[in-house]
């Protein structure tokens, strides 16, 4: 890919010049205090605003948080987001009080050499992630005019057709940012000719979001292991019960041809922590995958089933895992998580960590982040990109 990267603008020169930087900062807040929970998505765009400080530009960061309806919300304020960025950055960050206003504006010409300003989250305007081309284009206007150049470091945010991501980058000079470039770099290698063997491990609740996937990856991987609540579709197409746990009724004939078609590729659950009821102190305990209680409901993968697969992982020299192997925010129900993720740090792999909950589970599990190959900040937009769609993000990058 003909990207432009963030060494070719600071090669230019950006002392003095206002420079745009799209960055995902979606994270995830405590809902009675406000506070960050995780502040590895602020962590992972500090290398693109460090070399644009240190270089003097006058740095202007945009992002989205949550998913207001095109209109301010309190409880979706970067406001948090501006404090944490400043702590770690090591300099306050001005925050703008709204997107494209008075107090944004005022903010953006107020910046002197190497100062970061902020602004309010892009979708509580609805211009933002609008449909329309001619309503996103008008927004995406009001931003360019912040900007003398343009970066995107909001890898999670690529494969959406909003105008911050794909609107702003045809209005002004424009280059990938340090994560951009790296997630690019990454994936490439898992498309393109991975070392074999190449293992996949994905998790996560619901077959019909992984489905595409599956497919794509499916002929081009060696093993391909399956848990989380997904994993109930494809033992009921196996015949099994799986009582009350969760279920896609209408993917369980697709879950079957997959596991025809595979060849063998797909490796399930051996046994399940099943439990009474979704509750951190449910009576629960381990049962084997084909003789779950029909009153209860699997909620982990067993420890057999970890042994199986951490066998798998340990042959591997290429690994993507996406997806929980269970509900790891129970503390009854995060072996299987954990007994996973430590199996792919032991293995002599080249190891993805495909974003979202997978990378949340990393960093909740207390796990060493830096022992995996890479971590991904883009779930949705890793997967569509290992499928081989074209991200509208990375697409007007290219142009």
């Amino acid at each position: 890919m003909s990207i432009r990267n963030l060494d070719d603008l600071l090669a230019e020169g950006v002392s003095g010049r206002r420079v745009l930087v799209r960055a995902d900062l979606n994270v995830p807040l405590d809902k009675q205090s406000g506070e960050i929970t995780d502040d590895g998505r602020i962590r992972a765009v500090l290398p693109t605003l460090s070399a644009l400080v240190e270089a003097g530009a006058k740095v202007v960061v945009c992002s989205h948080l949550g998913r207001p309806k095109g209109a301010p919300d309190p409880q979706f304020s970067l406001r948090p987001v501006a404090g944490r960025l400043g702590d770690l950055l090591g300099a306050p960050v001005h925050f703008a009080e709204d997107t494209v206003g008075d107090s944004a504006r005022s903010t953006v010409e107020g910046l002197a050499d190497g100062q970061v300003a902020l602004l309010e989250n892009l979708r509580f305007n609805k211009g933002e992630t609008s449909k329309d081309d001619a309503e996103r284009g008008a927004f995406a206007d009001q931003l360019a005019a912040f900007g003398d150049a343009y970066v995107d470091d909001a890898f999670g945010a690529v494969h959406r057709k909003h105008a911050s991501v794909h609107d702003v980058p045809a209005r002004l000079p424009h280059v990938a940012g340090r994560l951009v470039l790296r997630e690019v770099e990454v994936l490439g290698k898992l498309t393109g000719d991975p070392e074999r063997p190449y293992v996949v491990v994905l998790g996560g609740s619901k077959v019909s979001d992984k489905l595409a996937v599956i497919e794509a990856l499916l002929p081009k991987v060696d093993r391909l292991l399956i848990g989380g609540g997904m994993c109930f579709t494809f033992l009921k197409a196996q015949g099994h019960e799986v009582g009350t746990s969760l279920l896609e009724e209408d993917m369980v004939e697709t879950c079957g041809n997959l596991l025809e078609r595979s060849g063998g590729k797909i490796m399930l659950p051996v046994d399940v922590v099943a439990a009474d009821a979704f509750a951190p102190d449910a009576t629960h305990d381990t049962v084997p995958a084909d003789g779950i209680p029909s009153h209860r409901l699997g909620l982990d993968i067993g420890p057999e089933t970890v042994a199986g697969f951490a066998a798998a992982l340990s042959q591997a020299k290429t690994i993507f895992w996406n997806g929980p192997m269970g509900v790891f925010e129970m503390a009854a129900f995060a072996n299987g998580t954990r007994g996973v993720a430590e199996a792919i740090t032991k293995a002599d792999a080249f190891s993805v960590v495909g974003g979202g909950d997978s990378a949340a589970a990393v960093r909740a599990l207390g796990l060493d982040e830096s022992s995996f190959g890479h971590i991904s900040t883009g779930g949705g937009a890793s997967l569509e990109y290992l499928e081989g769609k074209t991200l509208p993000g990375i697409a007007a990058l290219e142009n």
